[in-house]
């Protein structure tokens, strides 16, 4: 190689050997006569001084030199002279002195600082995404990414699973996104799709007898973008054949516990790792992917407010909807606009709006002798103190706090409560960087009724087992069947849904006859997955953790597109090739396609340019 060390890796153990460094120019300082260079590989920074009276030749060189330029310098460690330590670099307390240096390769000037962390607009550095992938942090996340996958093959392969490749050109099956479409030009008009996971493969595999699969599997949904939402992403594929919901809860929970300890020691996690069911976590957090770090759980108040004079709360509660609320700690003194600008949150998501009861703070040890004088809210006159003490009670309030509530339709109420609940976390300071909170959801429905449709739609996706004992209710009321499946949440992400999964032909089409299809479309649709569960298919189950979040958190990074090499923008464009992009009209004659023309101009109107 051209180098004998990586810059990073230098200590006061090598001063005095001659070393030989290559990489980038990261900053150049010229102090009277000496040239000082930080010079920048994947492992760090080491700092490169040129003294014109050990090297002419190579002071000349370095004069000239510019921020991202290419060199490789050979030189002796040596300590740096006391009082001019940098303890905020491992390499810190040496230096190279130069006596060679050769130009590899000049650098126009980078469109933004690469060796300062300044705010640039997004689509920039994904223009420039591998000049934006040299900045410390994002090569650190990419280096972190590393390290995650290779301990999960390490921890899996120890542990007897099999890492097999799934194919990525597929017949399109519903998975619950839109399909990424690939047309064949061997086969006019039929099309491959790109899998949004390789679920009825990973299940072939257990009919084959592999037991334990494991697979880091590329994924493709054609779905709206999000901040923790590709169009392609990357999995922990798993499957385990004759084993029940805590084997793989169990398997999931010690390699995340060993993962962090391993790779991110510094960062804390909630251990064991919570379960809570999916009424439970609805009920408590308006959501069922909860952020567990903090408090402000939401409490039903609709028995307490029942029998109130309060027209909001009555017309909800009789109308077949919910009062519920949170408390917010410390928050009675919040300002008009501070509590206007909770309001439009809510409204934002569904509410009509927020009402809110500040408590007294004033030298109160208790709310024990509450007057209704002292509760400011516009509700307050139609309540009676006794309703007010049992709020306070509910909530185990403290004077000064205040009492947020949202009345109207149970899955609405949830929904706004969920995001003020959030959003009062991030302001209260409550969300603790260092800690992963991982929890379980267990408990879910297997269906759920969709009224646009008409249908039963499946709550993760159609091969996921009802509980044996729930089986007749399908055929009863399928509202009640309870689903072997089960999510891993951390700090408010869903990282993963998995299932115990059905492996008998009878059950799985009586399943999708119950969601809709027709004897024809489930033959055309399964029927190569259906034959397979004929063939002595064992017990199996499996998750599938998103590698991409599950990074994105260990980074402390604010979106997926931040531990990706090369990601897409929130359009789902690749600004650095430009693409989606046009193909030439050969290209389609090949694959026997023909655009159609004015439907294109319409909908590149839409887009804008």
């Amino acid at each position: 190689m051209l180098k004998s060390h990586s810059c990073g890796e230098l200590t006061k153990e090598q001063v005095g050997r001659e070393v030989t460094l290559a990489g980038w120019v990261h900053r150049r300082r010229d102090h009277g006569g000496l040239v000082f260079i930080d010079l920048r590989d994947r492992e760090g920074i080491a700092q490169v001084v040129f003294n014109p009276e050990i090297s002419k030749a190579a002071h000349e060189v370095a004069d000239g030199l510019r921020n991202e330029y290419v060199i490789k310098v050979t030189g002796e460690v040596a300590l740096r002279p006391p009082g001019t330590e940098n303890p905020k670099l491992p390499t810190g307390e040496i230096e190279v002195i130069a006596s060679d240096i050769q130009l590899l390769n000049t650098s126009k000037t980078p469109p933004f600082y690469i060796n300062e962390d300044v705010e640039v607009d997004e689509n920039l550095f994904l223009k420039y995404r591998y000049l934006h992938l040299r900045r410390p942090r994002m090569r650190d996340n990419i280096l972190l990414r590393h390290r995650v996958e290779k301990f999960m093959r390490d921890f899996l392969d120890a542990k007897g699973f099999v890492d097999i490749e799934t194919p990525i050109l597929m017949k399109s099956t519903p998975e619950g996104a839109r399909d990424y479409l690939v047309p064949s030009r061997i086969h006019p008009g039929k099309f491959y799709a790109l899998p949004q996971s390789p679920q009825q493969l990973k299940q072939l595999l257990m009919v084959a007898g592999f037991e334990k699969y494991y697979q880091i599997a590329r994924c493709f949904r054609d779905e709206d973008l999000r901040a923790d939402r590709q169009p392609e992403f990357t999995q922990l594929d798993l499957e385990m054949s004759f084993v029940d919901e805590e084997d793989i809860l169990n398997l999931v929970e010690e390699l995340f516990t060993s993962l962090v300890e391993t790779v991110k020691p510094e960062m804390q996690v909630l251990k064991p790792f919570p379960r809570l069911s999916y009424a439970e976590s609805m009920e408590r957090y308006g959501t069922d992917k909860p952020d567990v770090r903090f408090g402000l759980e939401i409490r039903d108040l609709s028995d307490i407010v029942a029998d109130s004079e309060f027209a909001v709360f009555r017309s909800a509660i009789q109308g077949s909807g919910k009062v519920k609320g949170i408390c917010l700690p410390g928050c009675a003194a919040y300002s008009h606009k501070q509590l206007e600008e909770l309001t439009e949150l809510a409204r934002t998501h569904g509410a009509k709006g927020l009402i809110t009861l500040a408590l007294p703070s004033d030298d109160h040890a208790s709310l024990e002798h509450l007057t209704l004088d002292e509760v400011k809210s516009v509700a307050a006159k139609y309540l009676t103190i006794d309703q007010v003490k049992e709020m306070v009670q509910k909530f185990e309030a403290k004077p000064g706090d205040l009492v947020v509530i949202v009345a109207g339709e149970p899955n609405m109420a949830n929904r706004v409560l969920d995001e003020v609940r959030r959003e009062m976390g991030r302001r209260l300071n409550l969300m603790d960087p260092n800690l992963l909170a991982f929890v379980f959801i267990v408990g879910y429905p297997l269906l759920e009724w969709n009224n646009e449709t008409g249908l039963w739609e499946p709550m993760h996706h159609p091969f996921t087992a009802p509980y044996e004992e729930d089986i007749p209710l399908l055929d009863k009321d399928p509202s009640k069947v309870r689903a072997r499946h089960y999510d891993i949440v951390c700090n408010g992400y869903e990282l993963s849904s998995g299932s115990i999964r059905i492996h008998t032909r009878q059950l799985q089409e009586k399943v999708f006859h119950l969601l809709g299809y027709s004897s024809k479309e489930i033959e055309e649709r399964f029927g190569h997955l259906l034959e397979a569960l004929e063939f002595g298919a064992p017990p199996h189950g499996g998750i599938a953790p998103g590698i991409d979040r599950v990074v994105m958190l260990l980074a402390g990074a604010e979106n997926i597109r931040e531990v990706i090499a090369f990601p897409k923008n929130q359009g789902a464009v690749d600004v650095m090739s430009d693409a989606p992009a046009r193909v030439s009209e050969e290209q389609l004659d090949e694959l026997h396609l023909k655009l159609k023309d004015e439907a294109l101009s319409e909908l590149e109107l839409k887009a804008g340019p």
